[in-house]
């Protein structure tokens, strides 16, 4: 698995992180085909489409970043980052430690584009 350090590396990749993916919509686009045109912007039409995107993964006790490569055919974690203890604390308090997987928002991408140098 690849860390922080090793995306920002990376131009290509960090580019091509979609920062408004959310997992409902990474199930839309390439779970449910027949529901593709439903927002009439963006549609999978093969294995060859792929997104990049993040996630926060509540299911453990601690919440942990997931950077994700999704395609028709499988969703493969890329890299599993920690939050540092502060932003941790927040994030649970505002999420009320729901178990789940979550879009990034807030404090939790600003602070994933401040790491990968986005703007």
């Amino acid at each position: 698995m690849m860390n922080l350090e090793e995306i920002k590396r990376n131009p290509e990749l960090v580019n091509s992180i979609d920062w408004e993916m959310t997992p409902e919509e990474a199930v839309r686009l390439y779970l449910e085909w027949g529901n593709n045109w439903a927002r009439g912007n963006y549609v999978i039409r093969s294995k060859d489409d792929v997104s990049h995107y993040f996630v926060v993964n509540t299911w453990k006790d601690e919440p942990v970043i997931y950077f994700i490569r999704r395609n028709s055919d499988e969703a493969v974690e890329l890299a599993k980052i920690k939050m540092p203890g502060d932003l941790k604390k927040r994030y649970l308090h505002s999420q009320g430690r729901h178990k789940g997987v979550w879009a990034i928002e807030g404090e939790v991408k600003s602070w994933l584009k401040q790491k990968l140098d986005v703007h």
